[in-house]
């Protein structure tokens, strides 16, 4: 059987959100130039720009999937794959219940950091088999964000990943980004079965991929060149989008990105000064 991998950045925050700063049609045009298949745009309790970027996304070479990331009861829940707002303040169990019902996917992010409204371990919907507790079945999550790429540690991502492999849960990496330029800074390779290429791929089988747990968590953090090289697009970017659109805020969006174009170029040109030094140690 054939199959083709995608590249998806599963939570993505536009100006639509209370925390956001970037338009939709400048997220997209920036995730299709940095190799992206696919963006999610899930801003916080509402999906207006979200249902519009996925309309969008074809004519950016991208598969289009809303979401949201809904405020439960009980902490953050990414509704995936669903054309309307989940209600809000329920129970972690009922909203993905609800979430299924729709036939989306429920994602946690950030796993158990209650700063930002990460869930309870203990409030993680669980099956039976895993939670001596539960009397009635229940509907499980189906993935865990195991890599976000806005922590400054890696250990909140570790204990993630090792909640997820105890029970079974796929991993999935996203950039959690609210700028242009932390935009796939982290991002998920899905295994789509029975497509050929990725212009085949339909939203439903990402959904599905999710699902079946072809996932892959590639979102190591980024390598401070990598990572500089993003900043650069963005600024370029941001720059000839607002060029075009006349926006008076471009300016000092592109002057602020550029900025840390520079300074993060010059921070991975130091790191690879330190670790080309550090190689040569080894062999004095």
């Amino acid at each position: 059987m054939s199959s083709v991998t995608v590249r998806i950045d599963p939570h993505v925050h536009s100006e639509d959100s209370y925390d956001g700063h970037e338009p939709v049609d400048l997220l997209l045009e920036h995730a299709a130039d940095i190799g992206l298949d696919a963006v999610v745009i899930t801003d916080h309790d509402t999906m207006g720009e979200s249902k519009r970027a996925a309309e969008l996304a074809p004519e950016y070479g991208l598969v289009g999937i809303p979401g949201v990331e809904v405020s439960t009861a009980d902490g953050h829940l990414l509704a995936v794959g669903v054309d309307r707002m989940p209600p809000r303040g329920e129970s972690y169990a009922a909203t993905v219940s609800w979430i299924h019902d729709r036939g989306g996917v429920a994602i946690v992010p950030h796993p158990f950091q209650r700063s930002r409204h990460g869930v309870r371990r203990r409030d993680v919907p669980l099956p039976a088999s895993d939670d001596p507790a539960a009397v009635d079945a229940v509907d499980e999550v189906d993935a865990i964000e195991v890599f976000n790429a806005w922590l400054f540690t890696g250990y909140r991502n570790r204990r993630a990943r090792r909640f997820a492999a105890l029970h079974g849960y796929p991993g999935v990496a996203a950039s959690d980004a609210h700028h242009l330029n932390y935009v796939g800074r982290a991002f998920t390779e899905l295994t789509i079965r029975g497509r050929s290429s990725v212009d085949e791929v339909t939203a439903e089988d990402v959904l599905a991929a999710i699902r079946e747990g072809t996932t892959s968590a590639s979102g190591k953090r980024a390598p401070v060149p990598m990572a500089a090289r993003h900043y650069l697009i963005a600024a370029g970017r941001k720059s000839g989008y607002y060029a075009r659109t006349g926006a008076d805020r471009g300016t000092t969006a592109a002057v602020r990105a550029a900025s840390e174009a520079v300074s993060m170029t010059r921070v991975g040109l130091s790191q690879g000064v330190h670790r080309f030094g550090r190689a040569l140690s080894w062999f004095r």
